[in-house]
């Protein structure tokens, strides 16, 4: 029975080859919802109904790094929705023009550690750093840095989670590279924010 305490391991439910999970721990809340597949990645071409025919174009591809929080209903809008050129005269998406009128915007990319919000909307091609954080019922249309928090529609940086120094540090110790036996050993000093304490812990392994 679905609760709100209850979510779904992103690397025990994704089937799509179009998806990329990196790791064990990302997970979905997919308690309002059919799930991640079905109601989060918002393919036109690349999903469960089209995946196995042949496109009309390069499938764009959905990577996920390793610890991602994403909240329920959040949408990951993916490429083959983008047929409607502005710089034609006409928006419509005429099946006959439909190969000209596609625009990618290249693989969506969600790094490390980042939390997506509650009814987020990632827009195609966009990459979330590492430990950013998307406030709920955000539009984000361009990158987002590490450790930045964005929120709005469309998304601002509204702040950084810690000084630029700090998360410069945080990027060159490449702590989730590491393995799940060394995460675990340096996790009390992860839950923190103690800077020179992670760094010695890190040094240590």
């Amino acid at each position: 029975m679905k609760h709100w305490t209850k979510t779904e391991k992103l690397h025990q439910t994704v089937t799509n080859p179009n998806i990329h999970i990196k790791g064990t721990h990302s997970y979905y809340s997919d308690y309002w919802d059919q799930g991640f597949e079905l109601s989060v990645v918002r393919y036109l071409h690349g999903d469960e109904q089209t995946r196995d025919a042949l496109p009309p174009w390069p499938i764009d591809q959905l990577y996920i790094g390793n610890y991602v929080c994403i909240g329920a209903e959040a949408v990951i809008l993916m490429g083959g929705n983008h047929t409607h050129r502005a710089d034609w005269f006409c928006l419509y998406p005429f099946m006959e023009t439909i190969v000209d009128a596609y625009q990618s915007k290249g693989d969506t990319h969600l790094e490390d550690n980042c939390w997506i919000g509650m009814r987020a909307m990632l827009m195609p091609g966009v990459r979330i750093g590492e430990g950013a954080i998307v406030a709920a019922n955000a539009i984000v249309t361009k990158d987002v840095p590490p450790y930045a928090v964005v929120a709005g529609s469309p998304a601002k940086i509204i702040k950084y989670r810690f000084d630029a120094a700090t998360i410069e540090a945080l990027l060159a110790l490449k702590i989730y590279e590491r393995s799940e036996a060394e995460i675990n050993t340096i996790l009390p000093a992860l839950c923190n924010n103690d800077l020179a304490q992670l760094t010695q812990v890190i040094s240590a392994l």
